[in-house]
C-alpha cells in the first residue's frame, strides 16, 4: 500500500507542477511579445507539443527498453533538468524584429523549460507503467485520474492563491524548488520499480470488465487497429481546438490573463477526471442531448449583439458549451480505452490529437483564416464525431437509423446556419485580414447614415474611424476628438508652440492628424498589418503636417534602445484585446516614459475599456514617481455626433499647471482614485482578477 502513495504522490505532484507552470510562464513572457493573447496560443501549442515528446519518450522506453535502463536514463535526465533551474527566461530572448513571433516564443519556452516540462509530461504514462509492471495491477486509469485533478489544482490555484500574493520571479524560485522535490521523489519511485510482477497477475485486465458499452468491451483487450488509432486522435484533436478556440473568443474583448487562460483549461481537465474516474459520469443519455444544445448555443453567441456579446452571457455560456463538448470528446475517449499493457500507445495518439489541434489553432489559422474561424469549424467537427461515435451503438434499428438521420440533418443545419452568419459578418468590408496579433477589418458604414464614416476594427473592438465626408475627413474622431483628455492635452502643449509628440498605437492614424507644421510625432507601433492599414486605406497620417515617422516593434524595447527624445507627450493607445498590454502599465514602464518627457511633459494613458478598471493601475505607476494622474471621461451621449466615442484618459504630470489651460475649461475631469488594499503593478506583479472584479459594465 505504501508504494501505491509513492507512486499517487509522485504522478500528483508532477500533475501539479506540469500545470502550474503553463500561466506562469506564459505571463512571464507575455510582455515581450506584445501583451496579445496569442501568446497563450503559441504556449499552449508549446506545451501540448512536449506533452507530446514526453508521451513518445514514455511509450518508446517502456517498450523497448530494460527496467534497468529505463532507471538509469531517466535519472540522468531528471539531474539534468534539475541543473537548468531556476526556470526564469533571459531577456536576451526578447525579439528585436517585428513580424510573427509565434516560433521565438517556442524557442524560449523550450530554453528555459523545455527538459523539465519534457520529463514531467512523461512521468504520468510512465509511473502507470511501471506500476503496471510492478504490481500487476489493473487501477492505473485511477492514477490518470488522479494526475488530471493535481492538473486542476494547480490551476484553480494560480489565478486566485498564486498570482495575487507572489511576484513572478518568486513564483518561479517556488516552483523550481517543487520540481527538485519531485525529481526526488522520482528516483525513488523508478528505483521501487525496477523489478517486475509475478508472472499471473498481467493477465488482470479489469478495465475491460468496467466497460459497459458492448462494442468496446470486445475489443478491448485487443491490439487497437488503425481505425481505432485515428479516431483517438481526431477526438482529442477536436477538444483541444475547442479549447484554444474558446479560450480565444473569451480573451478577444476583455484581456489575455491568467483567470480567462485557467477557465476554458480547468473545465477541460475536469473532463478528462470525470470520464476516466467512471463511465457513469458520461451517460450519453444525458450528454447527447447537451451537445445539441451546446453546439447550437455557441454558433448563435458568435453572432450576437454584433459579435461582441457581453461577458456576463459569453463567459459561462461559452464555459457550458466547452465543458459539453469536452465531455462528449473525452468520453468517448474513455469508452474506447484499451487494456493496460497498450496504455502508453492510447496516451501518446491522446497527446498527438491534442498537438494537432494546437498546430491547427496556433500556427495555420492565423495565416488561413480571417478571423477566429476555427472556432466553428470545431464546433461542427465535434457534431461530426459525436454522430461517428454512435453510428455502431448495439441500438434496433428503430432506433438508431432515425437517431442517426437526426443527428446528421443537425450538424448540417448548424453548418449551414454558421456559414450563412460568416457570410454575413463580410458584407460591406474593404479589408479583412489576421496575423498573429489578431484579425483586422476595415467597414465602410452605410451612405444613408448621417455621418458616412470608415472604421478599423480589431477583433470586435473600433481603433479608430475617418469621416467620408470631404469636409470633415480631417476632424478627430472616436476616443480622440478635441474634448477627449488626448485631445485638451494635445491644444495644451501646442498652445505653447512647435512640440514633440511620441504616440505608442497607430490604429487608423487618428492621433497623427494633430500633427502640425514644425511639429515632431513618433508612432511606435508592434503589428506590420497596422501599419498597412493606416497608411493605405487611411488618410490621417499621410495628410498630417509634422516630421513625423512610424517605429515598427514592441515600444517599451525600443524606447530602451532610444536615446532620450525629449517629448511634450507620450500617448499610450496601445490595445491588446480591449486593454492595454499589462507591460506598458506598470511602474518600470512609466519609470521609461519619463525618461523620455520632458520635465514638464504629459502622459496620456487610454484606458477606455468595458471590463477592467485600469485607473488604480494607472495611479499606482504615478505615485510611484510622484506625480498627478488625473481622470478625463468624456461621455458621448447617443443624440450627440456618431463619429465620437466615450473615453476615459488618465494624465499624468508633475505640471499641474497644465490642467488651467484654456482647452481644459470645463473638462470632467477628477483626480484618479485607487482601492486602499490595491497592490501596484511592477514589471514582476500584476494582478488583472483584483481590476476585473472591480470594473462595471
Amino acid at each position: 500500500m505504501r508504494k501505491v502513495g509513492l507512486y499517487a504522490v509522485t504522478i500528483f505532484l508532477s500533475a501539479f507542477l506540469l500545470f502550474q507552470v503553463q500561466p506562469l510562464i506564459a505571463k512571464i513572457i507575455l510582455p515581450w511579445f506584445g501583451g496579445s493573447a496569442a501568446v497563450w496560443s503559441a504556449s499552449l501549442l508549446f506545451f501540448q507539443l512536449v506533452l507530446l515528446a514526453g508521451y513518445a519518450y514514455a511509450h518508446v522506453s517502456i517498450r523497448f527498453m530494460k527496467a534497468r535502463w529505463q532507471l538509469i536514463v531517466h535519472v540522468a535526465l531528471l539531474l539534468i533538468s534539475c541543473a537548468l533551474l531556476p526556470i526564469l527566461p533571459s531577456p536576451a530572448w526578447r525579439p528585436t524584429v517585428p513580424g510573427d513571433p509565434t516560433f521565438r516564443i517556442l524557442t524560449v519556452l523550450g530554453a528555459t523549460i523545455g527538459l523539465p516540462y519534457f520529463l514531467l509530461s512523461a512521468t504520468s504514462p510512465l509511473l502507470q507503467a511501471w506500476y503496471v509492471r510492478r504490481s500487476g495491477s489493473g487501477m492505473p486509469y485511477r492514477l490518470f485520474a488522479l494526475s488530471n485533478f493535481g492538473s486542476l489544482l494547480a490551476l484553480v490555484s494560480f489565478p486566485f492563491l498564486v498570482e495575487p500574493r507572489l511576484a513572478s520571479r518568486w513564483q518561479a524560485y517556488a516552483w523550481s524548488a517543487g520540481y527538485v522535490a519531485f525529481a526526488l521523489m522520482c528516483v525513488v519511485t523508478a528505483w521501487v520499480s525496477r523489478g517486475s510482477a509475478p508472472e499471473a497477475a498481467p493477465a488482470q485486465a479489469p478495465v475491460a470488465a468496467a466497460t459497459t458499452d458492448v462494442s468496446t468491451a470486445a475489443t478491448v483487450s485487443a491490439r487497437p487497429g488503425g481505425a481505432q488509432l485515428l479516431f483517438w486522435v481526431l477526438l482529442a484533436a477536436c477538444a483541444s481546438v475547442l479549447l484554444v478556440s474558446v479560450t480565444n473568443q473569451m480573451s478577444e474583448n476583455v484581456a489575455p490573463i491568467p483567470l480567462l487562460w485557467v477557465i476554458p483549461l480547468v473545465l477541460y481537465l475536469a473532463t478528462f477526471i470525470m470520464a476516466f474516474e467512471s463511465e457513469r459520469l458520461y451517460p450519453r443519455w444525458l450528454f447527447l442531448p447537451l451537445l445539441a444544445v451546446a453546439l447550437g448555443g455557441m454558433v448563435y453567441m458568435l453572432h450576437a449583439d454584433g459579435r461582441n456579446l457581453s461577458i456576463k452571457w459569453a463567459i459561462p455560456g461559452f464555459s457550458a458549451g466547452l465543458f459539453v463538448c469536452c465531455m462528449v470528446c473525452h468520453g468517448e475517449l474513455a469508452r474506447r480505452r484499451p487494456a493496460p499493457r497498450h496504455l502508453t500507445l492510447f496516451y501518446l495518439m491522446v497527446s498527438l490529437g491534442g498537438a494537432l489541434g494546437g498546430i491547427f489553432v496556433a500556427l495555420l489559422a492565423p495565416h488561413v483564416f480571417t478571423t477566429y474561424l476555427e472556432l466553428p469549424l470545431g464546433l461542427i467537427a465535434c457534431g461530426v464525431l459525436a454522430l461517428l461515435a454512435i453510428w455502431r451503438l448495439p441500438w434496433s434499428k428503430f432506433a438508431a437509423w432515425p437517431l442517426r438521420l437526426g443527428w446528421g440533418l443537425g450538424v448540417v443545419a448548424l453548418a449551414v446556419y454558421a456559414a450563412r452568419q460568416e457570410r454575413a459578418s463580410h458584407q460591406g468590408l474593404l479589408f479583412q485580414a489576421r496575423n498573429f496579433y489578431g484579425p483586422l477589418a476595415v467597414r465602410d458604414d452605410a451612405p444613408t447614415e448621417n455621418y458616412p464614416v470608415r472604421t478599423l476594427s480589431h477583433g470586435t473592438i473600433d481603433h479608430g474611424a475617418q469621416l467620408l465626408d470631404p469636409a470633415r475627413h480631417y476632424t478627430a474622431t472616436s476616443y480622440y476628438g478635441e474634448h477627449s483628455g488626448i485631445g485638451r492635452a494635445l491644444q495644451a502643449i501646442q498652445a505653447q508652440g512647435p512640440v514633440r509628440v511620441g504616440i505608442i498605437g497607430l490604429g487608423a492614424g487618428v492621433l497623427s492628424n494633430y500633427g502640425r507644421t514644425g511639429d515632431v510625432f513618433r508612432i511606435y507601433e508592434i503589428n506590420p498589418l497596422v501599419e498597412q492599414i493606416a497608411q493605405t486605406l487611411f488618410t490621417f497620417y499621410a495628410h498630417a503636417g509634422a516630421d513625423k515617422q512610424i517605429l515598427m516593434g514592441d515600444a517599451r524595447l525600443t524606447l530602451e534602445h532610444q536615446e532620450t527624445q525629449h517629448y511634450d507627450l507620450l500617448a499610450v493607445d496601445a490595445f491588446s484585446s480591449d486593454a492595454i498590454p499589462v507591460h506598458l502599465l506598470t511602474r518600470e514602464a512609466a519609470q521609461l516614459y519619463f525618461r523620455h518627457l520632458k520635465p514638464n511633459g504629459i502622459l496620456a494613458l487610454h484606458i477606455s475599456n468595458k471590463y477592467l478598471n485600469l485607473e488604480p493601475v494607472c495611479l499606482g505607476a504615478a505615485q510611484a514617481l510622484g506625480k498627478q494622474a488625473m481622470v478625463i471621461e468624456d461621455e458621448i451621449e447617443d443624440d450627440e455626433e456618431s463619429y465620437y466615442s466615450s473615453s476615459t484618459w488618465v494624465l499624468v504630470t508633475s505640471h499641474q499647471a497644465w490642467f488651467e489651460a484654456p482647452s481644459f475649461k470645463d473638462a470632467p475631469m477628477r483626480p484618479a482614485k485607487m482601492p486602499a488594499r490595491f497592490r501596484p503593478w511592477t514589471d514582476d506583479y500584476s494582478n488583472l482578477f483584483q481590476i476585473l472584479a472591480l470594473a462595471e459594465e
